[in-house]
């Protein structure tokens, strides 16, 4: 069993963001970008590679650099980056078009 994590990276001249495992291409998300948009168009795990976490390693290394450089919002066309945003709604505020899920206010039926 190897201990190697999955190695994600943005190769810009690619438009993609790349996920290696153990030395070898893993998967990738593509992206298009705009002056305020990254847009998600298409992600690919490789089939030696699926389900080893490789998906959301792509999708949670993007997404926190799309919310570290603070420029652009993350439209994800892609099936893929949008559910995992879906499950994990800390990215909504980064997501072109979506809100934020509102804090439910505190019960006050005493019932």
């Amino acid at each position: 069993m190897s201990g190697d994590a999955v190695q994600v990276s943005d190769n810009p001249a690619a438009s993609r963001f790349e996920a290696h495992l153990d030395g070898e291409l893993a998967g990738f998300a593509e992206y298009q970008l705009t002056d305020q948009l990254i847009v998600f168009t298409h992600t690919e795990v490789l089939p030696a590679f699926e389900g080893k976490g490789v998906g959301s390693a792509i999708a949670k290394f993007a997404l926190d650099s799309v919310k570290a450089a603070g420029e652009r919002k993350a439209l994800p066309v892609c099936p893929f980056i949008k559910g995992w945003i879906q499950r994990h709604p800390e990215y909504l505020a980064i997501t072109y078009g979506a809100r934020a899920p509102e804090a439910k206010a505190p019960e006050t039926d005493q019932a």
